[in-house]
């Protein structure tokens, strides 16, 4: 690789000057006074192009202006040649020299500093102005023609103006998007971007009809040129200043096609609205583009916070899962010293009634078994979720004291991730626990759904509490509401709103014939790197 021509330091730098001197050679032959596309040009490379590789760029100008201005020597003089002979980059390099060093135009990927970028482009336009008058006082002219300073200044800066924003924009748009882009991947980026397919298939078209009516119908043809503006508003409301930056290369362009004659003051009164809708979108759209930026910023944001609050809630969960395997070890501890114990006192007295302490013993491990159990459910350690809404703690309790329960399980459960089964698992105990709470319920109904859309699995839970007052009035309420509130964290329907929120869902209550119905929406979580 360090073998290739392009390599070699001297190579590139010839290579840099031919390219960029054969690129001006061509733009001016379509510039005119009120059109300077040479402007656009010098504003995009000095802005581009590394220091060290603006002495190639100088000397490959100068070999493109070296002909005209030797060829014209004898009819303006030597002073105008030697001037005529200077490039532009030379009286523009300052300027924005000082402009990449103090406010950068290319201020991050995506976007520009658009107030940097418009006011170079005014200023560069009054120097090269400047320039262009200067040249004029120096050379030669025929002592019947009269300088109007005044018309030849606005010409120039209004053309100096326009052809730095139809060109530098978009190619800094085309830069940003190309950028680092291998070559099979150039079309795919283009292709990809939305700016660039409506500029394609929607505003070129409607340019071109605008064209054609100006061309079959003269009288309509200063009407189509100022509706050339009309593009730009619309691209920069859709894509921001991308959209802007397109807009006004091809109205620009656009506009020049319908001018009928050089010097046509239709076309640039035409030309003035367009500058001024350019660069008026552009600052919008700039604008609009740090609005979405900041908006899309502040929803990453959210998402990082419910990405951390869903990851705690995970931990909380192990940590609980934790400690109900130590209980599960201390209760086969209890049995075992229990079981020595007794063992002993049969030795030192076998006549010693040992059932009372046998049914504390037995007491004592089921408590520790039951908070063991709410705390993470041994049935869903061993069998899952659908085991833990069918069979677990909360299912016995309620069936044991004389509720009703039934659980309906649908959609592909399984692809659901770990920490949504606890949230789902949590948010029916919570709700099951607040309606008991209340103590008016005969019959509960667990209905859970599942699927996948837009790419978000998603999770709906539904829970009916029917109430019937000769059933409801059977329960043995007493007995039911301790084992139950042990597994809660007893901070009722807010505390059910707030942990389905975490999820990206929400918690609705409803009243029905007999009852009441609980929805619940969540979303399985998005992985994010770093949390």
């Amino acid at each position: 690789m360090l073998d290739a021509p392009w390599a070699n330091l001297w190579f590139r730098r010839i290579g840099i000057a031919a390219s960029y001197g054969l690129l001006i050679a061509l733009a001016r032959q379509v510039t005119i006074s009120h059109f300077v596309l040479v402007a656009g040009i010098h504003l995009v490379v000095l802005l581009l192009v590394r220091y060290r590789d603006w002495p190639a760029l100088i000397v490959g100008e100068t070999l493109a202006l070296l002909p005209t201005s030797i060829a014209c020597v004898g009819m303006y003089g030597l002073p105008w040649a030697v001037l005529y002979a200077t490039p532009g980059l030379v009286f523009m390099a300052p300027f924005v020299y000082v402009l990449r060093e103090r406010w950068p135009v290319l201020a991050s990927r995506g976007s520009l500093n658009m107030g940097a970028l418009l006011g170079a482009a005014l200023v560069l336009s009054f120097v090269m102005t400047a320039i262009n008058i200067g040249t004029m006082f120096i050379m030669t002219l025929p002592a019947d023609y009269h300088l109007q300073v005044d018309k030849l200044a606005t010409k120039w800066v209004l053309g100096n103006y326009l052809g730095i924003l139809a060109i530098t924009p978009t190619t800094l748009f085309a830069y940003q998007l190309l950028s680092g882009a291998r070559w099979r991947q150039l079309g795919t980026r283009l292709i990809d971007n939305r700016a660039v397919l409506d500029s394609i298939f929607l505003v070129v078209p409607a340019l071109l009809l605008l064209v054609w009516i100006g061309l079959e119908a003269p009288r309509v043809r200063q009407i189509a040129q100022v509706a050339m503006f009309l593009p730009i508003v619309w691209l920069a409301m859709r894509h921001g200043w991308q959209g802007a930056a397109i807009g006004g290369t091809a109205s620009s362009f656009a506009v020049m096609a319908l001018m009928p004659a050089t010097n046509d003051q239709q076309t640039m009164q035409a030309e003035a609205i367009v500058a001024f809708a350019i660069s008026s979108m552009m600052l919008l759209g700039a604008r609009i583009g740090a609005l979405h930026q900041h908006a899309e910023q502040e929803r990453m944001d959210v998402r990082m916070a419910l990405a951390l609050a869903q990851r705690n809630v995970h931990i909380g969960e192990m940590q609980l899962r934790t400690t109900s395997l130590a209980l599960e070890q201390i209760r086969e501890t209890v049995q075992a010293s229990f079981s020595m114990m007794m063992g002993r006192l049969r030795h030192l007295q076998p006549t010693i009634e040992d059932r009372s302490y046998h049914r504390q013993a037995l007491v004592a491990q089921d408590q520790l078994f039951r908070l063991a159990d709410s705390l993470y459910p041994v049935s869903w350690r061993e069998r899952g979720l659908p085991a833990a809404l069918r069979e677990g703690a909360i299912p016995r309790a309620l069936d044991e004291t004389g509720v009703g329960y039934w659980c309906d399980l649908r959609g592909p459960l399984s692809r659901l991730s770990q920490t949504l089964h606890l949230a789902i698992y949590r948010l029916v105990v919570e709700v099951v626990a607040d309606a008991c709470a209340k103590r008016n319920l005969s019959e509960v109904i667990v209905r859970v759904r599942c699927g996948e859309k837009l790419g978000r699995r998603w999770v709906l839970i539904s829970i009916i509490f029917r109430d019937t007052a000769e059933t409801s009035s059977q329960v043995r309420w007493d007995e039911l509401l301790p084992r139950v509130m042990r597994s809660t964290s007893g901070m009722g329907w807010a505390g059910i709103r707030d942990r389905a929120m975490t999820f990206e869902g929400d918690a609705r209550e409803h009243q029905i014939a007999n009852g009441r119905r609980v929805s619940m929406l969540m979303l399985d979580p998005i992985t994010i790197s770093g949390i």
